[in-house]
């Protein structure tokens, strides 16, 4: 757009009354988003990515049939909704939360089947007719409910493009895949501690290191990656929290700034953000308190997320985004650049919202 403003893109459940894919303006001053149209055409699209050129929308359809669907994104003055681009694709998997772009394939982390799926992409961005390959998942965890079995949470590229990394919360492990033949192949597995319940990762910029967020403690993991090898080493797990919860708190998202000086975590419950501050160098052992000097974290302040049930975390350009599912907004903040402290800036209503993609 050339008004001073971008767009951003709004996933939601439509089966808790979401009204599906939110197309929003956001200023470039102060971050604030406007609501310019929604297309409801496909059931539950909670996760959302676009295309490195910015002209292809992705969602996942979180059902149990599970499908991944591709929107052309409106040109300026072409309109404010995306097009649809074919039909959506099944992606022979239960419950997709979480999808991104790898390798000329749209990747889909399939939660309830524990499984990642490969769907091809064309030259004019949209989706093959069917699924190229499809991974799944063996083992379980030590939660009764929650690790019956695996659960591929999230599902993104490394920094160098070499990798795609997959989350699992069922299995607590992380696992590193390429392509081979369309088909996603694993390279390694590394396991996490047993019940930590891993959601999401985020990279630091210098490619060197990763955050996973834990869901079944309030915890982050500091990671260092090696891109060369493909291998990701844990460093020390670090409370996301000051202390112990006073009720419920399931973490859910995780992002690094531009600059890399701050990490933050949103955690559903509690409903806060937590302002971590990034230090020295990703080295060290594991599991120690002496580890987590050298993994170089530390939680500085947490803060109201502006909503009921922080489902997802977004930074863009100086600004943070708060997919609040059960309040039914979307809250923007702007950082502090000298010490990463969200402030508040507005919300607008979106029932059952679950991302934020800002281009």
């Amino acid at each position: 757009m050339t008004d001073g403003r971008r767009r951003a893109f709004i996933g939601s459940f439509t089966a808790a009354g979401g009204p599906g894919i939110v197309t929003v303006s956001v200023a470039l001053d102060d971050g604030a988003l406007t609501v310019l149209g929604a297309l409801n055409d496909l059931p539950d699209p909670s996760c959302l990515t676009l295309s490195p050129d910015g002209r292809t929308l992705y969602a996942v359809s979180e059902t149990a049939e599970g499908a991944v669907a591709a929107y052309r994104v409106p040109g300026a003055g072409a309109g404010d909704v995306p097009e649809p681009v074919g039909s959506p694709v099944t992606v022979h998997g239960d419950g997709p939360t979480h999808l991104c772009v790898f390798a000329g394939h749209v990747l889909t982390a399939n939660y309830g089947s524990g499984s990642v799926t490969a769907v091809p992409v064309r030259t004019d961005g949209g989706l093959g007719r069917s699924a190229s390959g499809v991974f799944r998942h063996t083992g379980s965890g030590p939660h009764p409910q929650r690790q019956q079995g695996p659960h591929a949470h999230q599902v993104l590229p490394d920094p160098s493009g070499r990798w795609a990394v997959g989350v699992d919360l069922g299995t607590d492990s992380v696992r590193v895949y390429t392509l081979a033949d369309g088909a996603p192949a694993q390279h390694r597995e590394v396991a996490l501690r047993p019940g930590s319940g891993p959601r999401h990762l985020a990279f630091h910029p210098d490619g060197a290191r990763a955050y996973v967020l834990n869901e079944l403690s309030p915890t982050l993991v500091v990671c260092r990656w090696d891109a060369t090898e493909g291998e990701l080493r844990p460093l020390a797990e670090i409370p996301v929290l000051p202390g112990p919860p006073a009720g419920d708190a399931y973490p859910s998202g995780v992002a690094v700034s531009p600059d890399g000086r701050f990490v933050w975590t949103a955690t559903r419950g509690e409903d806060v953000l937590s302002v971590l501050a990034v230090e020295g160098h990703a080295d060290g052992g594991a599991g120690t308190a002496g580890a987590a000097g050298m993994a170089g974290l530390r939680l500085t302040a947490t803060v109201p997320c502006g909503g009921h049930w922080p489902r997802a975390l977004t930074e863009s350009r100086g600004f943070l985004y708060v997919a609040n599912e059960r309040s039914g907004d979307v809250t923007w903040f702007a950082v502090d650049p000298d010490t990463g402290a969200p402030r508040r800036g507005g919300a607008i209503p979106v029932a059952a919202a679950s991302c934020v993609v800002v281009d």
